[in-house]
């Protein structure tokens, strides 16, 4: 989908989301569109949504829309019909405006900086709708997905994640739910990107929400040291710099393991410890250690709720050091395990013994996170 389909849909989605009676204002947008992707739109906007698509369709095929819009619309609605979908004799009224988040959940983060959230808005009438995210932390939202739902399709998907999920899963306040999807969205601004179309008919719930803002934690220094024991931890297994980013010093590292050289202990171990440095010192800048951080305190935060306040104080200790940039990330046990880590995957895909795409540090959708 070009970026014309694409600011379409996304037109199209808020439209639906708003009841599906668009403004003359509205019409007037959708007019100017080239009729190419207006139709592209309108046929996936028809196919995703059904009968639940119905009532725009129908009030973009009337004679308040412009002659192309109409005849976009009417072709969208034909193929709906031939589909067997038919005009609902009694549309469900929704009231959009009175719509109120009342619950929120989040999975941990994982090691590319993704993580999901749910979060359930309320109507003034009862209904329930569940807004179901994945966020990524350098590129915003990465799925949306969701819809109506009952209170107990709500709990038994609660329970088949919380069965099922190797990240935790907790419930969260919803105003901190809505935090991260601000701060989301700053970055696609920030970015010059665009949330997928998806996104379009939730966006307006988060319009008021105010990005987070955590307090810097204290350093404990006892806890620093043992810092790197995070990575030890099964909710922290995928945690590693970019092995892609390391892939020339897994070499370097590789030789001078397998050198015929007779060489001591102590001098090997001097030179993987120096390589390991290397690795911090250019991997782990200002930017990438504020990153880090950031990710080590929402974990804390996830460790705390589920009762292990010990896993939540060392993820705050090390993120403590972590902002503090007059400490040297190369002293810091965290620091090196993640570069560690990373140096021992890289060297396993110059080995061939896994694929560079196993370990990529793209950001992507958790394959075991389910959407409403």
């Amino acid at each position: 989908m070009n970026e014309v389909s694409a600011a379409c849909r996304q037109a199209l989605e808020a439209l639906l989301a708003g009841g599906g009676t668009p403004s003359p204002a509205e019409l007037q947008t959708l007019a100017t569109l080239p009729t190419d992707a207006l139709e592209e739109a309108l046929r996936a906007l028809a196919s995703e949504h059904g009968a639940a698509a119905m009532p725009l369709l129908t009030a973009l095929g009337s004679g308040v829309a412009e002659r192309r819009v109409r005849r976009a619309a009417k072709r969208a609605l034909y193929r709906l019909t031939q589909r067997g979908v038919q005009v609902p004799e009694r549309p469900p009224v929704v009231a959009r405006g009175g719509e109120r988040a009342v619950r929120a959940w989040l999975s941990g983060v994982d090691g590319s900086g993704s993580r999901a959230v749910w979060v359930l808005f309320e109507g003034s009438y009862g209904a329930l709708r569940l807004c179901s995210l994945i966020l990524n932390d350098v590129a915003g939202i990465l799925d949306a997905a969701g819809g109506e739902i009952t209170k107990k399709r709500l709990d038994r998907e609660l329970a088949e994640l919380r069965a099922s999920q190797k990240l935790p899963w907790v419930e969260t306040d919803p105003a901190r739910a809505a935090g991260l999807v601000a701060e989301a969205l700053a970055l696609h601004r920030a970015t010059h990107t665009a949330p997928p179309a998806a996104f379009a008919r939730w966006q307006r719930l988060f319009e008021t929400a105010a990005p987070l803002e955590l307090p810097a934690p204290a350093v404990d220094p006892p806890l620093v040291e043992r810092s790197a024991e995070l990575l030890g931890l099964p909710e922290l297994a995928s945690w590693f710099l970019d092995p892609e980013a390391v892939h020339a010093d897994a070499v370097d590292l590789l030789q001078a393991r397998e050198s015929r050289l007779v060489v001591s202990d102590q001098l090997k171990a001097e030179r993987e410890d120096a390589i390991v440095s290397r690795v911090v010192a250019r991997e782990l800048t200002e930017g990438p250690r504020r990153l880090w951080a950031r990710r080590l305190l929402e974990m804390a935060l996830v460790f705390e709720a589920i009762g292990r306040e010990q896993h939540g104080a060392l993820a705050r200790a090390a993120a403590a050091a972590l902002l503090d940039t007059s400490r040297d990330a190369g002293r810091l046990p965290f620091a090196r395990a993640l570069a560690a880590r990373a140096l021992e995957l890289a060297g396993q895909v110059v080995l061939g013994q896994l694929g560079a795409a196993d370990v990529s540090r793209k950001p992507a959708r958790p394959a075991t996170v389910p959407s409403a």
